[in-house]
């Protein structure tokens, strides 16, 4: 029995804003901050995201594109960005973006970022359920929008669970 698809949504309507104060526990021997623990936040902040977006109880299904950038110091301030780029049938990608500053604002710069894959579950039985499409409005939107179909059919090719072949949108990218 098919499961009518809820209302889709806009960007806006899931962006999720997170920070985190940089402590001595979260630092290497370097004294920056450890890259399991900016991966932990991103997590967390992308989960909160994807949880707006479905209004279900969410599972990290794959992390994708990490990119580590400057470092980020002890005693700094990390702010995460997280926003959905696509929804599919039961999963959806979520971008994060992640800058870094001193306390008083000071040094500001893009530090990390990476994409994130969600499946939505039902409450009651933990089964992956049917979820809004996204509405994207601006130019950057819509640019996460479109590239999330050869991000996905990587995602899929990778896991082996997709033909090379069968990946349309990412061919198109060589042809």
């Amino acid at each position: 029995m098919a499961q009518d698809r809820p209302a889709p949504k806009k960007v806006e309507e899931s962006r999720t804003i997170m920070s985190e104060l940089v402590m001595p526990n979260d630092t290497n021997p370097q004294n920056n901050l450890m890259g399991g623990n900016m991966l932990r936040w991103m997590d967390i902040a992308c989960a909160i995201c994807a949880g707006k977006h479905t209004n279900r109880p969410v599972v990290t299904a794959s992390v994708d594109n990490v990119a580590f950038g400057s470092p980020i110091r002890n005693g700094e301030v990390v702010t995460l960005e997280a926003t959905v780029t696509r929804a599919f049938n039961t999963s959806l990608e979520v971008y994060v973006q992640a800058t870094a500053a001193t306390m008083q604002g000071g040094n500001p710069r893009r530090t990390h970022h990476a994409y994130f894959t969600f499946v939505a579950l039902d409450k009651d039985n933990g089964s992956p359920v049917t979820i809004p499409e996204v509405v994207p409005l601006s130019e950057i939107e819509e640019q996460r929008f479109s590239g999330a179909l050869r991000r996905r059919e990587l995602r899929l090719v990778m896991a082996g669970r997709m033909e090379p072949k069968a990946a349309t949108n990412l061919r198109k990218i060589f042809e």
